[in-house]
């Protein structure tokens, strides 16, 4: 299992489908899924910390668990069959106990999200759908940053 995280929304230039690039946390490579357009704009919302006037479902979702005393857990892509990804939410309830629930990718990504929960993918699913990330040397070069300097000496260093 490997933890990821969204690393970006992007539009396929051949269809002009929504992509979403899940990230490795531990290795450059990532995975795409291509997700809804309602799906997407949920999770663009989410990502630029926007809020509409009314809850979106994935903010009434969030809103329906926490005031039952729930949390989620961690959402888990587990596995993809014909081209179409599965996942589960793992949701603990107010004593403590788990339940998986089946749902699609976008929306357990959407609701992850909105609740701070980790993102995991099955090693299987990853390693059959990964590629090398185009935001690699991005990443190398934040990881330099942080590990080499504090903010404050890299702005006198490009200033």
């Amino acid at each position: 299992m490997r933890e990821a995280e969204i690393k970006a929304l992007l539009v396929d230039p051949f269809n002009n489908a929504p992509v979403i690039l899940l990230k490795d946390r531990n290795s450059s490579q990532a995975m795409p899924i291509w997700i809804g357009e309602s799906e997407a704009m949920s999770i663009a919302f989410s990502l630029q910390s926007n809020q509409f006037p009314r809850p979106l479902s994935h903010d009434l979702m969030k809103t329906i668990i926490e005031d039952l005393e729930g949390s989620v857990q961690r959402i888990v892509i587990s596995r993809v069959e014909e081209g179409t990804y599965y996942a589960s939410i793992f949701l603990t309830n107010a004593e403590g106990e788990t339940t998986e629930i089946d749902a699609r990718p976008s929306d357990s990504l959407a609701l992850a999200l909105r609740t701070g929960s980790p993102i995991f993918i099955s090693d299987e699913v990853f390693e059959a759908s990964a590629i090398e990330s185009p935001f690699a040397e991005e990443d190398e070069f934040q990881d330099f940053v942080e590990s080499k300097m504090n903010l404050g000496q890299f702005k006198r260093l490009i200033g």
